[in-house]
């Protein structure tokens, strides 16, 4: 990061941080939609089992994951207030964190996922399919949780190029091992869904390894040294880790979590409905990742400049990235229109699933919608490092409005299951303009409080 003058050059930069952690996170993304699409080519049965797996999975890591999100934020602040020798101290406190989180899960799992998966009436073979595709992907959890805070650590300074290389050359590794384990190729054991868990799992570790290696050698972060020395644990900077991130991880876990509420209420329809439904959740959580990726962009500029005290600039960084986003979800959302039917395809060949997996494509255009403001906005209050209003209203986006008039619409109309996509869509978009008056306040706080002290 470093310090721009006028607008052009601030979205040159942004533009610069941007395109490498879209690219990444559509790659992490990729690892999921080949394990689903894979699956897909293997059956029915497989894609729903898979589906079903992934949508418990996914709120479970963005979540706790968003925990450890904080880093960007802290990182970036230190690096703004010229305070780098507190970085490598406050990266390996985030990394013992996030193993003491990977943990905690496999004990809550353990106890927890098979009265999960059995309170949904779900077809014999496809239980079996998503409990053990959870079960495999497990073995990975510890290293994804502690590449979170390396990839934290490397994008707050502006590397963002790096972490999208390493994602990029892992994807190779995880569709080789999808087809490898899927399919039963070259003397592997014929997994189906099951096998995608695997291979994900191992892509995690090979992940971790790279990025390791990458920061003890390349000299924009070896400099930092923070592999150099072994830290005491320090209940004081985990307080602080902390105090920011669990806002930012309940927040993503109230949105994500969502689905997997709706997923569960849908149990009650057939295994078509349900993977016509998961097809569109997929697509929709791909284009998820450009405001997701805006997002995480707005909090490191947004950060590096409230942490040098230049609130003007952080307010024209906001405006360049959420002006951005609206954008994209215009291009995306007729994009989503017109090619819903090739969407569709892609996933499944089942001539029953792909016309209800269209139908359910045209919901998602209003979702994603609303996710281009909202998303954007919270990247910027994180740079901030303003999280407690953002979590409040995301609960009440999704669980107050969303989900219960999602219900009444599924359950009491002739929409069935396509009520659910209206009222979270709905709930998504008060949720947006809540957020954009908490930014406004935000601030006009800041500015109010440099001038004060300008005086």
């Amino acid at each position: 990061m470093y310090q721009t003058i006028t607008s052009k050059e601030k979205f040159i930069l942004y533009l610069k941080i941007l395109v490498p952690i879209l690219i990444t996170q559509v790659g992490l993304f990729a690892m999921n939609f080949l394990d689903i699409m894979m699956s897909g080519r293997a059956g029915a049965t497989d894609l729903a089992g898979v589906a079903i797996g992934s949508s418990l999975w996914i709120p479970v890591y963005t979540g706790l994951s968003g925990i450890l999100l904080a880093v960007t934020p802290i990182v970036a602040q230190l690096i703004g207030g010229k305070k780098q020798h507190e970085i490598a101290y406050t990266v390996m406190q985030a990394v013992y964190l996030s193993i003491i989180i990977a943990i905690i899960v496999f004990i809550i799992g353990f106890f927890t996922l098979q009265p999960l998966v059995n309170a949904m009436d779900l077809e014999v073979r496809v239980h079996e399919i998503a409990y053990d595709y959870l079960i495999a992907l497990s073995i990975g959890i510890i290293p994804l949780f502690i590449y979170t805070v390396l990839r934290s650590f490397m994008d707050a300074l502006g590397e963002t190029k790096m972490t999208m290389w390493i994602t990029l050359t892992s994807l190779p590794i995880n569709a080789i091992l999808n087809y490898l384990l899927i399919f039963g190729k070259f003397g592997f054991p014929k997994l189906g869904g099951v096998g995608a868990g695997y291979a994900t799992a191992i892509t995690y570790w090979v992940i971790l390894f790279i990025t390791i290696l990458i920061i003890q050698k390349q000299i924009s972060f070896s400099q930092y040294n923070v592999f150099a020395r072994f830290y005491a644990i320090s209940v004081k900077k985990w307080k602080e880790l902390l105090v920011i991130g669990v806002p930012i991880g309940l927040a993503i876990f109230f949105e994500t979590s969502i689905f997997s509420a709706v997923t569960l209420l849908m149990s009650e329809y057939d295994t078509i409905t349900i993977a016509a439904h998961q097809i569109a959740l997929n697509f929709a959580s791909f284009l998820y990742m450009i405001p997701l990726s805006i997002s995480m962009a707005l909090t490191i500029c947004v950060g590096f400049e409230v942490g040098a005290k230049r609130t003007v600039d952080a307010k024209q960084y906001s405006i360049i990235g959420i002006g951005l986003a609206l954008l994209l979800a215009i291009v995306t959302g007729i994009i989503l229109f017109l090619y819903r039917d090739i969407i569709a395809t892609i996933y499944s060949t089942d001539q029953a699933v792909i016309p209800l997996a269209q139908h359910f494509l045209l919901y998602a255009i209003f979702f994603q919608l609303s996710d281009a403001v909202g998303q954007p906005i919270q990247g910027a209050l994180r740079g901030y490092k303003d999280v407690n209003i953002s979590l409040i209203l995301s609960l009440i986006s999704f669980w107050v409005i969303g989900l219960p008039l999602g219900y009444v619409l599924a359950q009491y109309t002739s929409l069935d299951a396509f009520g659910y996509w209206i009222g979270l869509s709905s709930g998504l978009a008060v949720g947006a303009i809540l957020l954009f008056v908490r930014l406004y306040l935000v601030q006009r706080n800041f500015h109010t409080i440099e001038l004060l002290k300008g005086k």
